[in-house]
């Protein structure tokens, strides 16, 4: 019997609900994603991208840091006042970090970052050429507000496009990231300052963010593991809000934030006040050095999430205040090398336990997790900005020994309340151990 052929693209066709069973559903793709494996090409430029970003984002919020004394003279403004255009850029960001996080949820993770840091660079620009100490500040803040649209985000996009297993460490690399960006904007700032004065080395920073932005555009691939969110109005944002809000766990890690941050920021506003006075008398060029002591926060941030799966997140991130503690009262000598080793270990300390805060909020919320890391990051930027300013007047007032004490202080606090909040994990063996360590610890 002769073969009949049939023509191509003919023949049996699969029933309405068959095809429908067919389709991708986006959500269901978006779930069933394991993430991008360590090592993997996506998972290398992942990294690449936000490294970039971190360098934009933090090179560009603290540009004036390495300079204030210098801008201080200039604007004859005091210490404090000089420190509000720190302040008021991390208030600004602290402001829309819950903004951008909504508006991630609806456009992408990915889309979100690029507005933020196309429109920072933008005004990071116009920095240099504001003509009062007013519209500077006005400047700084409007800065910060657009950089909200990266730390908001960063953590979530990162927990959704990375294999769980590695996410810690994935963390661990983006916040090492963000102290090479935080290290090269200073250490920019310091020398352009001294030789051509603080709009300079606002200009030089701005420069540098704007390449660090363009190469996070290029590099950051597209999201694999994101679901738009449908609007869920007011009240469904408040629901997930009070749902963190309720959570005691979480609740410790946006104190800890707060405490650890404004403490760091605190310490590094005031340190070169105290460096550019008597009896140490250095330069500008010499005390943006001391951002240098950002090296150990880039080996002590993917340090600590390796000792994660050793040892539990709850006694890596105290270890590391318990480190802050001990490097700020070496600091307290008038000895420039006890100094400066003390910063190194301060600096390496808040690291570390900043790397296991940011990476662990994305772990402990179970929905939500873009607002989870907003809240923390709302929490981390207020108090920058708050005890960030209020160390000034500490300093002004009684002195380096007292604004020092005072973070140890605000660390000692900190490891208590995570030693409450997150008890201890009861020992276990094999598997359940494993997780164990992953869920709680």
């Amino acid at each position: 019997m002769p073969r009949i052929s049939t023509p191509t693209g003919t023949g049996p066709r699969p029933a309405a609900g068959d095809a429908a069973n067919l389709a991708t559903d986006p959500a269901a793709d978006a779930a069933a994603w394991a993430g991008h494996p360590k090592g993997s090409t996506a998972y290398r430029r992942i990294l690449a991208g936000l490294a970039f970003a971190g360098v934009a984002t933090f090179a560009q919020l603290y540009s004036t840091q390495a300079v204030l004394p210098l801008l201080a003279a200039d604007l004859r403004v005091s210490a404090a006042e000089a420190a509000l255009t720190i302040s008021l850029a991390t208030v600004g960001l602290a402001l829309t970090v819950l903004p951008w996080s909504f508006l991630a949820d609806r456009i992408g993770r990915v889309r979100a970052m690029m507005w933020g840091i196309s429109a920072a660079t933008v005004l990071g620009l116009l920095v240099p050429l504001a003509p009062s100490f007013p519209v500077l500040l006005c400047l700084r803040m409007l800065e910060g507000m657009a950089l909200g649209g990266i730390p908001a985000i960063a953590i979530a996009y990162l927990n959704e496009e990375v294999n769980k297993a590695h996410a810690a460490l994935a963390a661990g690399s983006y916040v090492a990231g963000t102290t090479l960006g935080g290290l090269a904007g200073r250490l920019v700032a310091g020398p352009a300052g001294e030789l051509w004065g603080w709009r300079a080395a606002a200009l030089a920073v701005s420069v540098l963010a704007t390449g660090a932005a363009v190469l996070f555009l290029v590099l950051v691939p597209r999201a694999k593991g994101f679901t738009a969110a449908a609007a869920g109005g007011f009240r469904g944002a408040w629901r997930t809000l009070a749902g963190h809000g309720r959570n005691p766990r979480l609740l410790a890690l946006y104190v800890q934030a707060f405490l650890l941050m404004g403490g760091f920021v605190a310490v590094y506003n005031y340190l070169g006040f105290r460096l550019s006075g008597k009896p140490f008398s250095l330069p500008a060029t010499a005390i943006s050095l001391i951002f240098l002591a950002y090296l150990s926060g880039t080996v002590s941030a993917r340090w600590a999430a390796g000792l994660t799966s050793r040892f539990g997140r709850r006694t890596v991130l105290i270890a590391g205040t318990a480190l802050m503690a001990g490097g700020l009262a070496l600091t307290l000598t008038e000895q420039l090398a006890a100094i400066l080793a003390g910063l190194l270990l301060f600096t390496g300390g808040f690291f570390a336990a900043h790397s296991i805060g940011s990476g662990w909020t994305g772990l402990v919320a179970t929905t939500g997790r873009a607002q989870a890391a907003s809240l923390y990051n709302l929490a981390y930027y207020l108090g920058s900005s708050v005890l960030g300013w209020a160390g000034g007047l500490v300093f002004q007032r009684f002195g380096w020994t007292a604004l020092a004490l005072t973070v140890i202080g605000l660390a000692g606090a900190t490891a208590a309340i995570t030693a409450v909040a997150h008890p201890a994990p009861v020992p276990a063996t094999g598997t359940a151990a494993a997780g164990r360590v992953t869920a709680s610890g």
